[in-house]
């Protein structure tokens, strides 16, 4: 008799719909603007650790109601360099129009992971969408760890990299003299409760690997940005209003597409803090 690896259970009280087979899926029968029950939040747990990225579709949530939400995976973070909304110190306005250049998150990245310790997730709520575009790509960062070679996982064991908020924040929010945070964190780390190891640098935080020459460093990263960038690694959420994403930051990257100007895109997002910084994950671990 052969033994097969047991299915995952069905989950009993949400539904959950993949929208890849590594990252992403939609989530049903749940109302966020009423007190979650017990058992359904679990299983928001598990489907939020099991995908990366949770959408949620048809949720008129007041800012009070998207804070609490938030509330119930942790305490809030306020973020170091956006500008919060008046009376609402965790809350950020996520805004385009006929009068923007550019929109925040158009490279790749992973939130705020200048700080020591990095945001657990992010939670956007889009209230106004263009007619179409303003997408939001997400890529899993255990898909892309997976796929390198054993060479490059070699090269990279026990190797930790520098991100820099001073450098991703002054020339974006235009405030030249305002120092903001710096950090290092471990080129390939481990997921606090997947277990599983991931790539954990990016475009818009990380400058260079520590320990190499700075040709390597940059050829490296260059490698590892364009290797993350891969379709296989992601899925694309298109918004409509009252739509959620609640993405894991600590093993996701994600990309805004900024290809409906001079149309408006609306909404707010909130932060939950970290609990632990990345851990330096070992190919003997």
């Amino acid at each position: 008799m052969t033994l097969g690896i047991a299915e995952p259970a069905a989950y009993q009280h949400i539904t959950v719909e993949k929208l890849t087979p590594h990252i992403g899926a939609e989530i049903g029968g749940v109302d966020l603007t009423a007190p979650i029950p017990e058992a359904a939040m679990a299983e928001l747990r598990r489907a939020f650790t099991e995908n990366g990225v949770i959408f949620f579709r048809d949720q008129d949530l007041t800012i009070d109601q998207h804070l609490d939400f938030g509330r119930q995976w942790g305490e809030l973070f306020q973020h170091p360099a956006s500008t919060p909304v008046e009376g609402y110190r965790e809350l950020v306005r996520i805004k385009a129009d006929e009068t923007s250049k550019g929109v925040a998150g158009e490279a790749w990245h992973t939130d705020t992971s200048c700080e020591e310790t990095p945001p657990l997730g992010s939670i956007l709520r889009m209230l106004e969408v263009p007619p179409a575009g303003g997408d939001t790509l997400f890529a899993s960062m255990y898909a892309a760890y997976e796929a390198l070679s054993p060479e490059v996982k070699q090269l990279l064991d026990g190797k930790t990299a520098h991100h820099s908020g001073t450098i991703a924040y002054r020339g974006f929010y235009g405030d030249k003299t305002k120092v903001y945070p710096d950090a290092d964190h471990p080129v390939v780390t481990v997921h606090p409760e997947s277990g599983r190891k991931l790539l954990f640098v990016n475009r818009f935080y990380t400058t260079h690997i520590h320990g190499l020459p700075e040709a390597e460093s940059r050829a490296i990263l260059d490698m590892l940005f364009r290797h993350i960038e891969q379709p296989e690694f992601q899925c694309r959420f298109r918004w409509k209003p009252h739509s959620i994403a609640f993405w894991d930051n600590r093993c996701t990257q994600h990309k805004a597409i900024f290809d409906y100007y001079p149309q408006r895109r609306f909404g707010y997002r909130i932060q939950v803090k970290g609990t632990a910084a990345p851990a330096l994950a070992r190919l003997a671990a």
